[in-house]
This record gives structure tokens, C-alpha cells and sequence, in this order.
């Protein structure tokens, strides 16, 4: 029998259905009292885990030979980490007549998190762009989201972000700077490992951020900070991402190009610095906003589903550009490389 596959035309990402799912589940039955108590405590191990193995795939080797393309890992860190939470701040406006405090504060946050890695490989593969460069690019972002985007949140959101303080720094840098700095010690030892099991580690990532959304939405519903929301509120919330994504595949794709890059270069710029992960978000999000984080990652999820219909989209057309009769199919080294270095689920 051949073994089922979701459908290509489908052009909603599973994993976001398995996301949805939580939620349902955590808005049914949120866990309560010692249920409550179990479920953090297993949340923030799954954190410290996930980012134990992010630092154990990525290959210190790699990044550094990824360095020599400077020019183009400063420009799609600075659409991360400076043109995005520009945007961000900009779209302070809107509140309260669009949105609310809330989701405003879920959508500044979630332009202040890294860039993703295994999709920007993917599409950069799928568009025929620069391949080595997209998996350094979205390696290099994860790796300096882990200390910029607290830093970032402390300095704009404030006491808005559900109590900001040098407590949550230090909770960021226990949970998710160590385990991360300690899985690249081990790598030597434990990388073999990981590349034969990354299938089943595969699970155990998208597995942990399950648990980080039930246990943050489940805090939501017993909060009540749900009857805040209105469908109203949502449809304004995509309105807006819609602008913000619009906006940042433009900038990259044309920017990119009045900086002189080649087409290669341009699609890994567009597909790595337009961008956001939902896997590092989350567990970011949870550490940092406890009791709020429900409605802080909501933009977050909202953003990673569109992202991926309208990349998806975009890459196959790049892929039939002119231009692209003359690009090189990456290579299988490349494409080794990115399976070896890529977290499952960004």
C-alpha cells in the first residue's frame, strides 16, 4: 500500500491543524490545579529539550564557512531584527480602533522572533535560489533570536509583555540559551544520533511546542483573557498581517536587488528575511508571557500559516522564472545539508 500523503493542493499546512486541535482542546478541557502544575513543568522541560536539540543539529563547521557570505546574512538579519519590529512599532496606530492592547502586543512580538529555517530551505530549493546561503541565513537568525529577541521585547514591549522583568531574561537564558549551548558541546558525540533518528526527534519537536500551546492556552481559558476577542478583532488581526508579509517580501525581493545581489542570493533573502518561526516563537512567547502567552503567540500562528500558502506559492513561480532555465538544481550535497541542519518544524 502506498503510504498516505497530504494532498499538494491542500494548501493548509497539517501541523497547523494539529495546532488548532490544541487549542480546541485547551479551550474544552484546560488543565486546572495540579493538572495546571504538571503540564508547566512538563512545558518547560519540553522548552529546554527542543532547544537542546536545535544546538545539537546545527553544525558549528557549516556556520562558519556560511560566514563568507556576510553581505547577505546582515541584510536578512536586519529585516528580522530591525525592518520588521520597525513595522511592528509602526502598526502601534491601530490600537485600540483595530486592535486590541492584547493582539497588538502578540503582533509586535511576533516581529521581534527569528527567522525560520526549514521552510526558507525548502522554498529557496523550490524557487532554485541559493540554498547553502537560506540554511546559514535561518541558522544564523535562530541562533541570535535566542539573546535578541528578549532583548528586543524587554526594550519595546515593556510591562506590556505580562511582567518584563531581569527574571524573565535570566528564565530565557536557563531555558533555551544553556540546553541550546549544551547540545552544541555534545554535538561531537551525539550528532550521529540525531541524524539517524531525526525522524522520531522530528516528532519530539513538533510534539513539544503541542505541549507548549496547550499549556499556554489552557492558562488562557482559566485567566478568561479569551472574551477579549472578538471575530471582529481576527479579521482585522489577518488584515494586517497580510500588509506586514506583503510588505516584507517586497522589500527583500527589491531591496535585495538595489543592494546587487543575484537572483540565487535574492530568493534566499526574500524567503529567509520575510519570515517567521513559529518554533521559536513559542516557546520564547511561553517563557515570557506566562499567563498571556495564548493571546501573544495567536498572531504569531496566524502569521506561519499565511506565510507558508503565500511562499508556497511564490516559490513555484520563481521556479519558472526565465531566469531560472539557467540556475542549477541545487545540489545533493545542499540538500543533505539541509536536512542535516533544519529543525522539523519552524
Amino acid at each position: 500500500m502506498k503510504r498516505l500523503q497530504w494532498p499538494s493542493w491542500m494548501p493548509i499546512d497539517p501541523y497547523i491543524l494539529l495546532l488548532l486541535g490544541t487549542v480546541g482542546l485547551a479551550a474544552l478541557l484546560p488543565a486546572r490545579g495540579t493538572g495546571a502544575d504538571v503540564a508547566s513543568g512538563a512545558s518547560t522541560a519540553a522548552i529546554a529539550f527542543l532547544f537542546f536539540l536545535y544546538g545539537a543539529r546545527l553544525s558549528t563547521r557549516e556556520a562558519v564557512e556560511g560566514l563568507k557570505h556576510w553581505r547577505l546574512h546582515v541584510t536578512v538579519l536586519a529585516c528580522t531584527f530591525v525592518i520588521f519590529p520597525l513595522l511592528g512599532l509602526a502598526a502601534r496606530g491601530l490600537e485600540p480602533v483595530l486592535l486590541t492592547h492584547n493582539l497588538y502586543t502578540g503582533l509586535l512580538f511576533l516581529t521581534l522572533v527569528p527567522s525560520t529555517i526549514q521552510s526558507s530551505i525548502a522554498f529557496t530549493s523550490m524557487a532554485r535560489g541559493n540554498v547553502p546561503a537560506a540554511i546559514c541565513a535561518g541558522s544564523f537568525s535562530s541562533l541570535a533570536g535566542i539573546v535578541v529577541t528578549p532583548l528586543l521585547a524587554a526594550a519595546l514591549l515593556g510591562g506590556s509583555g505580562g511582567g518584563f522583568s531581569a527574571d524573565s531574561l535570566v528564565k530565557i537564558v536557563l531555558q533555551l540559551l544553556v540546553p541550546f549551548l549544551a547540545g552544541q558541546v555534545l554535538r561531537r558525540w551525539i550528532g550521529g544520533f540525531i541524524t539517524r533518528h531525526k525522524k522520531v526527534l522530528g516528532y519530539v519537536d513538533r510534539g513539544s511546542i503541542l505541549l507548549v500551546v496547550y499549556t499556554a492556552f489552557s492558562e488562557g481559558m482559566v485567566q478568561g483573557i479569551w472574551h477579549q476577542v472578538s471575530a471582529v478583532r481576527l479579521a482585522g488581526l489577518l488584515a494586517v498581517e497580510g500588509v506586514l508579509l506583503a510588505v516584507m517580501l517586497t522589500l527583500t525581493w527589491y531591496g535585495a536587488k538595489a543592494l546587487g545581489f543575484h537572483r540565487e542570493d535574492r530568493i534566499a533573502i526574500q524567503f529567509a528575511g520575510s519570515k517567521k518561526s513559529l518554533a521559536s516563537g513559542l516557546p520564547m512567547a511561553s517563557v515570557l508571557f506566562g499567563a498571556h502567552a495564548s493571546l501573544a503567540v495567536l498572531p504569531l500562528m496566524l502569521f506561519h500559516q499565511m506565510q507558508l500558502m503565500v511562499c508556497a506559492v511564490i516559490a513555484k513561480r520563481r521556479a519558472h522564472d526565465p531566469e531560472a532555465a539557467t540556475t542549477p538544481v541545487p545540489s545533493a550535497a545542499a540538500s543533505r545539508i539541509a536536512v542535516g541542519t533544519a529543525p522539523r518544524s519552524d
